[in-house]
């Protein structure tokens, strides 16, 4: 992280430069913040990709495509620049980390452990991507983040937008060489097996130091990484002897001998490669590394002085969860038109954007707020039967007990909401703790509730939206799992939504006396709605 400098301009698309992160190949990286507080890495693009004709469509729409995928191991894009603006730019959630590129540079290849643990990880993001129907392209050390919590796989939006067939990148193909598929560096049309191919490329690299294709110490011309990619076998020693067969499938010259990313991870899952948790295997040193990258981020200001100190955005990177999954602070409306569809990125606070240029499109933290009355009519439910729960909770009150979890019911009497059983003050979930469409738990003040329109929904004793989650689908269900992550499902059984808090057993769900909901482990919260009231 370094200072600005004197050119650079104080702001880019409303967002605030804090300082310079980096530059890559697409452009400058600054770290910036939405004006809740939560941190954003905002790329410019290079001018000469900029005014490549029909980049500025491709970019928009990849960007849009991205949007697509639902991963842990990729970041969230929150905004990006609107049709006509220069320098173009794009705002991804920050994640203080270095890169595997700048690890192996600093301090030589990973352990062993570290490396299995990164392949299951990197598989996992690759599959993600994949299953959205979408490629990365550029999969290479300098795109992989190695965090806290898991690696990250990144600017695969950049990627494809510029690899476009009538592009030419520099006279040449877009991409890493000693990373490239030989397919995709003869001028093919990248698809999923290359990605594969830059996959294990990386993880020779992660081992060893040096690409398949490169030796150690070497300083070679590119134009040779691509000549060797393309004719001679990659050289993998150094490799852990596990990993050795299935790195050579995946680098096999012809794209239909490689497996997928699924059937990687089968493979490494047969090597013992997901039994090691990445914040277990990850080498000692990296906390260092990782603790330098969030210092200079401890100084900002923060920007909600008034909330109590446990339950201020927490500014410093490492411990935030994906904005895709932040708490919101207002009602919602159900997604349409004119509203964030389920699973868009969302700010913490109901924000106006004055002087927004027509045809701008809306940042995908911006969300809007509804007045009660039609807050009550969107989120409007049944009187509900009350069973008994299933998963483990228990109720605390004020010298009563006996929480409730409600289950839909085709109809219900006055009788039935006369008798119900009170609700306590306070409900401690532990897990595993299950919620199936239309059933809720509740206090006496708040409500958590799984609708049958597939959104998770805080609401208040009189159903008023307090918090949502943005989710929607016929068979959406959540679960607070042992891990301590609260994640929401839809029917195939696919995660949409999660509170990123996974990595503390014991933890457990609260809704609180004050009204609020959180996730704790021990004294920490890990997670907060916000919706004290």
């Amino acid at each position: 992280m370094k200072n600005l400098q004197p050119s650079d301009p104080s702001s880019i698309g409303g967002y605030p430069l804090l300082s310079r992160l980096g530059a890559g190949g697409m452009g400058q990286v600054f770290l910036s913040r939405t004006p809740s507080g939560r941190l954003l890495a905002l790329k410019t693009i290079r001018e000469d990709l900029s005014s490549d004709p029909g980049f500025e469509e491709r970019f928009a729409r990849e960007i849009r495509n991205s949007d697509r995928v639902r991963s842990p191991w990729t970041v969230t894009v929150v905004d990006y620049s609107p049709a006509g603006q220069r320098p173009q730019w794009l705002a991804t959630e920050y994640v203080p980390a270095p890169s595997l590129d700048e690890w192996v540079a600093r301090h030589g290849p990973l352990p062993e452990a570290a490396v299995l643990s990164l392949a299951a990880e990197l598989c996992g993001a690759l599959q993600s991507v994949h299953q959205a129907d979408l490629t990365h392209r550029d999969v290479k050390p300098g795109n992989v983040l190695l965090a806290r919590d898991r690696p990250r796989l990144i600017d695969f939006g950049i990627a494809r937008a510029a690899d476009d067939p009538r592009h030419t990148q520099v006279g040449g193909v877009l991409g890493s060489p000693g990373f490239l598929a030989p397919d995709q560096a003869v001028g093919g049309v990248p698809a999923e097996p290359a990605d594969v191919f830059s996959l294990a490329a990386v993880l020779v690299y992660a081992a060893t130091g040096h690409g398949p294709f490169a030796r150690p110490q070497e300083n070679v011309a590119m134009a040779a990484l691509v000549y060797r990619a393309v004719h001679e076998a990659p050289d993998l020693q150094g490799v852990p002897p596990t990993l050795v067969p299935v790195l050579a499938s995946c680098l096999a010259k012809a794209p239909a001998d490689r497996p997928t990313a699924a059937e990687l991870g089968k493979r490494l899952e047969q090597i013992g490669a997901r039994t090691g948790h990445w914040p277990d295997v990850r080498p000692p040193a990296l906390a260092t590394e990782l603790a330098a990258h969030e210092q200079p981020t401890h100084t900002l200001v923060d920007p909600r002085p008034d909330l109590p100190p446990d339950l201020r955005p927490d500014l410093r990177p490492g411990s935030q969860p994906d904005p895709r999954h932040q708490q919101r602070t207002r009602p919602f409306m159900a997604p349409g038109p004119e509203h964030p569809a389920a699973g868009q990125t969302q700010d913490s606070t109901v924000l106006a954007v004055p002087g927004t240029p027509e045809g701008r499109r809306r940042p995908l933290w911006l969300v809007v707020a509804v007045t009660a009355a039609a807050a009550v009519a969107v989120t409007a439910v049944s009187v509900a039967a009350y069973t008994g729960m299933r998963g483990s909770g228990s109720d605390a009150s004020d010298g009563s007990s006996g929480g409730t979890k409600t289950r839909p019911s085709a109809s219900a009497s006055a009788s039935a909401s006369a008798t119900k059983p009170a609700n306590p003050v306070r409900r401690i979930l532990q897990a595993v703790y299950d919620l199936g469409v239309g059933e809720s738990v509740q206090t006496n003040k708040t409500k958590l509730v799984m609708q049958r329109d597939g959104n998770l929904v805080i609401t208040d004793k009189k159903d008023r939206p307090l918090w949502a989650a943005m989710t929607s689908g016929t068979g959406n269900t959540a679960r607070f799992q042992d891990d301590g992550n609260l994640v929401v499902h839809n029917s195939a059984g696919k995660p949409v939504w999660a509170s990123q808090t996974f990595g503390h057993s014991g933890a457990v769900l609260i809704l609180q006396a004050d009204g609020n909901v959180v996730i704790k482990s021990g004294d920490a919260v890990l997670w907060a709605a916000r919706t004290v009231h």
